[in-house]
């Protein structure tokens, strides 16, 4: 993790540049508010986020995290200008204990994010959608990735793509930078849902009751055994799960949700 539980322990005590934050009913809410930039990722936005989401994995009462931006762009990836250039960042947010690299900011985050894409998504753009657990998009965004034209290649978004999506597909939207309908990158898998854009607040909303249902901690876990199953060789990944399902059987949650089950009521969930 780039910071400390005792580093983010004072989140909301810092000031915040690029990013708008709002926790409520335990959904913490990221807004990409640097729209007079498209939403470009430029040093102090890149520390904002990864002091955000270690905030969220650490913080119990966050279950589950909306990323959303302002303006008419999703985002356009990484800033140009600053790229290759040394920034002096006029913040007050700790140093990062390591580099930030935007493809690994959602590996360890361990919960549910769901995307909420009102505009277009370019170049690096991609590695927060692709980062996400689940993308509702407007029907009138799309999703390019254009960097071949800039003389570059988007190289982290090539990983993030080929866990979406067949290789050659992936290779193929990387070297042609063709533009995707959000129909289309719906049906590569880099998109969950497609809606209206009055309806795109209403679809998150559903999205992020449906998880308040079910148990944070069982999902936190799946998704960290998701994370580090990849490092586990083929042979000895049931073996692996099958001991990540002994742990959770431990959890406060899971007796939780088999005495409700047992007991025909709502489970209570702990987040333990």
């Amino acid at each position: 993790m780039l910071y400390t539980p005792q580093q983010t322990a004072s989140f909301f005590d810092y000031a915040l540049t690029h990013l708008k934050v709002t926790q409520q009913d335990h959904v913490l809410t990221l807004t990409l508010a640097r729209s007079e930039k498209k939403n470009a990722l430029n040093g102090l936005l890149l520390r904002e986020l990864a002091f955000a989401l270690n905030y969220a994995h650490y913080e119990k009462e966050v279950w589950m995290l909306i990323l959303a931006a302002e303006g008419n762009v999703f985002c356009a990836g990484m800033d140009l200008g600053k790229m290759g250039k040394e920034e002096s960042l006029q913040t007050q947010i700790p140093s990062p204990n390591g580099p930030i690299r935007l493809g690994e900011l959602f590996a360890n985050l361990h919960k549910p994010c769901v995307a909420r894409v009102q505009g277009a998504v370019l170049a690096g753009g991609f590695l927060l959608v692709g980062g996400c657990s689940q993308v509702i998009a407007a029907e009138n965004t799309t999703f390019s990735l254009p960097e071949v034209k800039r003389g570059i290649f988007p190289f982290q978004v090539l990983a993030t793509l080929l866990e979406i999506m067949p290789a050659r597909q992936a290779l193929d939207l990387c070297m042609r930078a063709s533009t995707l309908s959000a129909v289309e990158a719906q049906q590569l898998g880099l998109v969950t849902e497609v809606v209206k854009a009055e309806n795109l607040d209403e679809a998150v909303q559903k999205y992020t009751d449906e998880l308040k249902k079910m148990s944070p901690s069982a999902i936190r876990l799946g998704l960290r055994a998701y994370q580090e199953m990849k490092s586990v060789p083929s042979a000895q990944r049931y073996e692996f799960l099958y001991d990540q399902l002994q742990f959770a059987l431990q959890t406060a949650d899971a007796k939780e949700g088999i005495a409700a089950f047992m007991e025909k009521r709502e489970a209570k969930w702990q987040n333990e």
